[in-house]
């Protein structure tokens, strides 16, 4: 008989009926078995009942607030306590992590964000030893890094005073990252994207979610063009129990234009020839999670020296904070003298040797000599 380790518990506190959903479809990615509750009594008691290892916890609930939830846990349990909140103040973060909070997060939060804060909580765990490797379930991760790989842009971008690269590194348990792009008569267009999952399921969505972008290049406006791929998209997730974080943008070289979207990836930075590197906030959760959702469309412009960074969760994993994790990445944009040397910087943020997930980046350079 093969042993398996025993499933970990995680109860979401939340009202909001949708962003409840949500939670709980990030936490069973992370094979939790979660247990939902709409107010705070119902919420302590299932952490009584489940003896919870971790507690996504509300702030504002209809009975009691979450102050007074996480002061009620603290006296019988230990579990991680992760607080969500759409207050912006510091004084109301603090006054959580004082109650006995482990970490934060605001609302509106994107998934991977989440995860990372969760994958940081549990470091300081023992991780368990895993149970020997199965011949067929290896054999099928073999199978889904050939399809992750042959997702991966053969082509080279060639545009007049920019700088393109990407760059990816798998681990051995495959999951749903990659990007691809193209040069069109005006630019280009690029796609960065996580299926949620891993080996052969999460590859093949990935699969489905390049093939389906690339058949709405000739839709005129961007958001027109992801209103219908995501809908297509949506089906396929439906079917998988799945969703897929997504950044799609389209670039006129000419005036450095960018137009883009972003559906729940939130790891894309807007990097300055001089200023502050600037976080490009979701323009909504990632496909699949709600029906009929609408992802509004934004703009940047790329300066001459501007640059586009992209990365995947796993760099952010490897980080314990956001704000170590802007400021990292940042350094590594202006540090190196193209493209190729940014995205090996960038990897190199999360290293191998410690990395439990695919580590994926993209750089768009708007060289510093280029002009209107």
């Amino acid at each position: 008989m093969v042993s398996t380790s025993p499933p970990r518990h995680a109860v979401v506190v939340e009202d909001d009926a949708d962003i409840r959903g949500l939670l709980v479809l990030v936490l069973e990615q992370l094979d939790f078995v979660v247990t939902e509750a709409p107010d705070g009594l119902s919420g302590v008691e299932a952490v009584r009942r489940t003896n919870a290892e971790l507690v996504t916890l509300d702030i504002n609930l209809p009975d009691i607030d979450g102050m007074e939830v996480c002061r009620r846990l603290r006296e019988f349990s230990d579990a991680y306590i992760l607080m969500l909140t759409a207050r912006a103040d510091e004084i109301d973060r603090l006054n959580g992590l004082d109650t006995g909070a482990d970490d934060y997060i605001n609302k509106p939060f994107s998934p991977r964000e989440l995860q990372a804060r969760i994958r940081a909580l549990f470091r300081r765990a023992r991780t368990p030893a895993s149970p020997a490797e199965d011949p067929r379930q290896v054999d099928e991760l073999e199978r889904a890094a050939v399809v992750q790989q042959s997702l991966l842009p053969r082509e080279t971008v060639r545009l007049e005073g920019y700088d393109v690269a990407g760059a990816f590194r798998p681990t051995r348990s495959v999951g749903g990252d990659f990007y691809d792009w193209y040069q069109t008569r005006d630019g280009m267009h690029l796609t960065f994207a996580d299926a949620m999952g891993k080996g052969m399921g999460a590859a093949l969505i990935a699969a489905t979610v390049r093939a389906v972008m690339r058949s709405v290049a000739d839709t005129p406006a961007i958001a027109d063009a992801f209103a219908s791929a995501s809908l297509t998209i949506a089906s396929d997730l439906d079917q998988s129990g799945s969703f897929a974080t997504m950044f799609h943008a389209r670039l006129d070289s000419a005036s450095g234009k960018l137009s883009y979207i972003d559906a729940g990836h939130g790891l894309a930075l807007h990097i300055p020839a001089e200023g502050t590197a600037q976080r490009l906030i979701s323009a909504g959760p990632p496909v699949g999670i709600l029906d009929g959702q609408h992802w509004p469309a934004s703009e940047l412009e790329l300066e001459p020296g501007d640059s586009l960074v992209i990365v995947s969760d796993g760099v952010l994993d490897a980080h314990e904070s956001l704000e170590d994790f802007v400021r990292n990445v940042e350094k590594a944009a202006r540090t190196g003298p193209t493209s190729d040397d940014v995205c090996a910087a960038l990897l190199e943020l999360a290293p191998a040797a410690t990395a439990g997930d695919d580590v994926t980046a993209v750089v768009v350079r708007r060289k510093p000599d280029a002009t209107h």
